[in-house]
């Protein structure tokens, strides 16, 4: 993953941040048996999925194309099971 830049863009540190948020909100009020606030961090873990989709789709997240995954060559053969 090192070579790709997995991650290392503002909507994906955004989306990260409040998601984990959410995640510590929604664990303490679990320990504390208190489903509304339990629900409520999960909202956010919710919320920082639905940000970092916004912020990424506003241009501040990685581009499709400069992906190493995305890039083909063409020059493979199809992959086949023998036997």
């Amino acid at each position: 993953m090192a070579g790709s830049s997995h991650g290392h863009t503002p909507a994906a540190w955004t989306g990260v941040i409040i998601a984990f948020i959410g995640f510590c909100v929604a664990g303490m009020f679990m320990v504390m048996a208190q489903p509304v606030g339990f629900w409520a961090g999960m909202g956010l873990v919710i919320l920082g999925a639905v940000v970092g989709g916004i912020m990424s789709a506003m241009g501040m997240g990685q581009p499709k194309h400069n992906h190493p995954v995305h890039r083909t060559t063409g020059d493979r053969e199809p992959a086949r099971a023998e036997g």
